[in-house]
């Protein structure tokens, strides 16, 4: 599956974004999703990640008061709403597909995902 990831931006801090991350097969609908981020000179790192229902998640445990992860499969599309956004969060942000929903291990693991979309630019000033 192809993956489109969208949305990113330029953004004061405190302010918000939400990223989408598009596929135009029907199939995305069945997949897992994650979503990582990476900043110059740093490793790929966890953001969130969704079961196909979008009735699991999980989350980077620094993240996730301030970050949401949901989908919409009628619309093909997952989505990362990021808000109270701080300059520490300024990376590429990448969404990436699995088949099957695991354990957080799994989930949390950029090597476990065989499908990536290109990523999207978030950058946040003070």
């Amino acid at each position: 599956v192809q993956l489109q990831a969208y949305g990113g931006g330029l953004v004061q801090a405190g302010g918000f974004l939400r990223l989408s991350c598009a596929a135009s097969d029907r199939t995305f609908s069945s997949y897992a999703v994650g979503w990582f981020r990476q900043a110059p000179g740093k490793d790929r790192e966890f953001v969130a990640a969704i079961n196909w229902s979008g009735s699991s998640t999980y989350y980077a445990d620094s993240l996730k008061v301030r970050f949401t992860i949901s989908r919409n499969n009628a619309k093909n599309t997952v989505y990362l709403q990021m808000n109270t956004l701080k300059p520490e969060d300024t990376a590429l942000y990448y969404c990436a597909a699995r088949d099957v929903f695991q354990h957080m291990g799994i989930m949390g693991n950029h090597g476990s995902y065989s499908n990536w979309g290109q990523g999207t630019q978030v950058t946040v000033s003070s």
